[in-house]
């Protein structure tokens, strides 16, 4: 997959945010900075479809978008990710897709009430990677993954779907680093299978969000354990002169398997600061710190010669 991304620049979109609006945007931006489609590489998460917007809000996702012109609803199908994928590219431009996945199929199989509707609903989505696969057979993709937030869900479609990449979410981050998780993805990697790592921050709450993977929790046991580790965390940041978006990203970054970290953010004022981190090295001393404070498990740190790394 490397080969694929070359020295391009790599946008992740999906036609769930904003309804396509992320797509309309991310076309019509590229189109008004006359940038070459060649020097670009943009990865569609597939599975909403935009449709017209009825009454006065989305129904899609409730409170979460704001004076949206469409609606989107769900499909994944055979048919239904190949629609997707058209009506992506459309809203798009002169710059299509060349990267494809399913969007969040974690979230597709929770609306099971049975086992039997589960098994359809897994049938669904690989019928959707048999069009997928399709498209790249026919050259008119590069490549293939799945983007979840619940990596036990791509390690099933990793059993019965060939991929390119996957894309994990809220899942491997200096907060929640599972043993089991780690050595899934070093075994991805061993497949030759890029891994991209996304979430990081779990939705803001590790560099000063009060939304814990985009849900507020601050009264139950659970919110407030989480609130206690984010003060550790933050005093041994503040210890080493580190700020908690770099420790978060370098962890990220920096555990054997992973090749990207995707990052987001709502503020532009931000963007510099982002892409300052990937060379940001962390010292040793900073995650024996946290290894004795408890905040990350010792078997996960090593360090080779010249640069410290997670592994």
């Amino acid at each position: 997959m490397h080969e694929i991304w070359g020295k391009k620049v790599v946008f992740d979109t999906a036609g769930k945010y904003g309804a396509g609006l992320s797509l309309t945007s991310l076309g019509r931006c590229l189109a008004e900075l006359d940038v070459d489609p060649s020097d670009v590489l943009i990865s569609n998460k597939l599975g909403w479809y935009r449709v017209p917007l009825t009454g006065e809000k989305p129904a899609f996702e409730p409170g979460v978008w704001k004076g949206l012109e469409y609606n989107a609803v769900q499909k994944i199908s055979y048919q239904g990710i190949l629609d997707c994928f058209h009506q992506g590219n459309e809203l798009l431009g002169n710059y299509p897709a060349r990267l494809v996945s399913v969007h969040d199929p974690d979230e597709y199989l929770a609306r099971a009430k049975s086992r039997a509707e589960e098994a359809s609903l897994y049938e669904d989505i690989t019928e959707a990677y048999r069009a997928l696969a399709e498209l790249k057979a026919a050259g008119k993709v590069l490549g293939v993954g799945v983007g979840s937030k619940q990596w036990k869900i791509i390690e099933r479609i990793s059993k019965d779907v060939e991929l390119d990449w996957v894309m994990v979410a809220n899942s491997l981050t200096v907060y929640h680093h599972p043993r089991e998780l780690v050595d899934f993805i070093g075994g991805l990697s061993n497949k030759h299978i890029t891994v991209i790592n996304s979430a990081v921050f779990h939705g803001g709450f590790l560099t000063g969000s009060d939304h814990y993977d985009y849900k507020p929790d601050s009264l139950s046991p659970r919110g407030k354990e989480l609130y206690t580790w984010r003060d550790k965390f933050w005093r041994v940041c503040q210890q080493h002169n580190l700020l908690p978006a770099e420790a978060c990203f370098s962890f990220a970054f920096n555990i054997h398997g992973v090749k990207s970290v995707a990052l987001n953010t709502t503020k532009p004022s931000k963007v510099r600061q982002n892409v300052e981190m990937a060379t940001k090295i962390v010292p040793a001393e900073f995650w024996e710190a946290m290894v004795k404070e408890g905040l990350i498990q010792a078997n996960i740190i090593c360090q080779p010669p010249q640069m410290d790394r997670i592994c």
